[in-house]
């Protein structure tokens, strides 16, 4: 067996490049000095980080906290998306597909952070785990998986339907791969096993990335140390304290009086009031849009559908509310997505819009006020949702505001009890394929289906661009069925989001991913 030890140093040498990429965003500012202690500033010291969204789910690795234990660089999958968003190696060293329904990856050496190794083994006993959470990930909502062992350094993948997008959804957060300690009945808890998804999962000193979940302080704070056997190098700083934050005013005044190292999603209005050189923006394929009930109430009508699209001026939300941080939408794929540019059709089958005396005539028959909902874990959304009712007041909507915290609005949001809802939403953050994104956030069955829209049309174009295995035709076809869901006027797309990540001048390596996977790599340090 050779040592992961003795392979970890070039490990890293490798990996550099990857963090140094322009679209990934890795920014260097001020300086370190080298021998620091643990508690001061400079290399070895700890971070001290802001984080919007408080773990929900007890960290389970399978639903939304995901995002954090990738964000923190505690887990990591078998791939990884680059800057330009195509699948690359993370704890596989390289993949090839068999047949349509089987694809052979190779893992590199490694080890979890409880000192086993990472083996077939136990990359097939993970991914089967996710397989059969309940609910599914949502990078598995549309494919049905086995993964078992093949010699030594091998995993076999299979679906039970072809699936060009399987190394996509393996770099998803949610395909995290953990020790199988993490998943024992015995497990201790540390204050952060989830028993609601696939039963009991705890990635405290259970994952490989290059820093370990040691203690969990409920939904306020987690404590992380650096894990000295990382396969891509030893981390520059010794650990992480991360704070949870929900209030974005309150995570830039954290940055601002020096009691954290770094926050992020720095809300517009703070950016400018931050120390020259603290404030540093990405564009993102996170979306903010608005997604008309097409299921019950007055947005079940096309026409009136089409009249609420008419009257929204994206313009001066991009200006006004984002303060310039954001680019009217131009679609559900943006400027992020090089790719998209040149490729987008014009919206397919929309309806004629319905005049302000038609509006009333149904509105009266529905015999409701239209509602828009949305969440202030975002700050800008409730201030989008206030702009949007003045707009379609004017247009002869009548319009009510529901604002409420994410965690307690996203099910009767999903459940349609809502006319419209002003979401804010990474479109490659579960599965970094755009066709997986419209099938999950648009056919009939998808998992996140805001908009409640069922149309055969678009169903057809999806299930079309889903056929395809060649990168190029794939992006072309969901082009497509882009332009087939903006027909419906089901969703209009408001603005494409830049976010805005604080750091204090002496932070270097932090990473502005335009997937927001990423934040604390080994690199980052201060």
């Amino acid at each position: 067996m050779r040592s992961v030890r003795r392979r970890r140093f070039a490990a890293g040498l490798l990996l550099a490049p990857l963090l140094a990429l322009p679209l990934t965003g890795c920014f260097a500012s001020g300086g370190s000095s080298d021998g620091a202690s643990s508690s001061g500033s400079g290399s070895g010291g700890r971070l001290r980080m802001a984080l919007a969204f408080p773990p929900t789910e007890n960290f389970s690795p399978y639903g939304a906290d995901a995002t954090i234990l990738s964000r923190l660089g505690v887990t990591e999958g078998l791939t990884r998306l680059d800057g330009n968003g195509a699948a690359s190696p993370a704890l596989a060293e390289s993949w090839s597909r068999e047949n349509d329904g089987s694809w052979l990856f190779t893992l590199r050496e490694a080890r979890f952070q409880d000192g086993t190794e990472v083996t077939p083994e136990s990359v097939a006993a993970a991914l089967t785990h996710a397989a059969s959470a309940t609910p599914v990930p949502t990078a598995l909502s549309e494919v049905k998986l086995t993964a078992t062992p093949s010699g030594d350094h091998r995993v076999r993948v299979t679906t039970a339907e072809p699936d060009p997008a399987l190394p996509f959804r393996l770099a998803g957060p949610s395909m995290a791969v953990l020790s199988p300690k993490a998943y024992a009945k015995d497990a201790k808890s540390n204050g952060s096993t989830s028993k609601k998804r696939g039963g009991a999962v705890n990635p405290v000193g259970t994952a490989t990335g290059p820093f370990e979940l040691t203690k969990v302080t409920g939904s306020t704070g987690a404590t992380l140390d650096r894990f000295d056997d990382y396969w891509g190098g030893r981390a520059h700083a010794s650990g992480i304290d991360a704070r949870f934050i929900a209030d974005g005013t309150a995570r830039a005044n954290a940055l601002r009086s020096g009691e954290e190292d770094i926050a992020e999603a720095i809300p517009v209005a703070q950016a400018a009031s931050l120390t020259e050189g603290a404030a540093h923006e990405v564009a993102t394929t996170r979306n903010t849009s608005l997604h008309l009930n097409t299921r019950s109430g007055p947005f079940a009508d096309p026409e009136v559908r089409a009249a609420a699209r008419r009257a929204i001026d994206t313009s001066v939300l991009a200006k006004n509310v984002y303060e310039g941080h954001a680019d009217p939408a131009q679609g559900i794929f943006g400027p992020a997505l090089t790719w998209a540019k040149g490729k987008r059709e014009k919206p397919v089958g929309r309806a004629e819009a319905a005049t302000g005396k038609d509006i009333k005539e149904i509105k009266d028959v529905k015999g409701a006020t239209v509602t828009i909902a949305t969440y202030d874990n975002r700050p800008e959304l409730p201030e989008v949702a206030q702009v949007l009712q003045q707009q379609l007041e004017k247009a002869g909507f009548t319009v009510k505001l529901t604002v409420r915290e994410y965690a307690r609005i996203e099910s009767d949001a999903l459940a349609g009890k809502f006319d419209a809802f002003v979401s804010a939403r990474n479109t490659m953050l579960d599965t970094g394929d755009p066709v997986s994104a419209l099938s999950t956030d648009f056919t009939c069955d998808g998992s996140y289906n805001l908009a409640l829209l069922c149309d055969k049309g678009v169903d057809r174009a999806v299930a079309t661009a889903d056929s395809l295995a060649d990168p190029g035709k794939r992006q072309d076809a969901a082009m497509a069925a882009e332009a087939r869901i903006l027909g419906t006027d089901a969703v209009v797309p408001l603005v494409h989001q830049r976010i805005i990540v604080g750091a204090a001048p002496s932070v270097r390596g932090v990473t502005l991913d335009p997937y927001e996977r990423g934040l604390a790599t080994a690199s980052t340090r201060r």
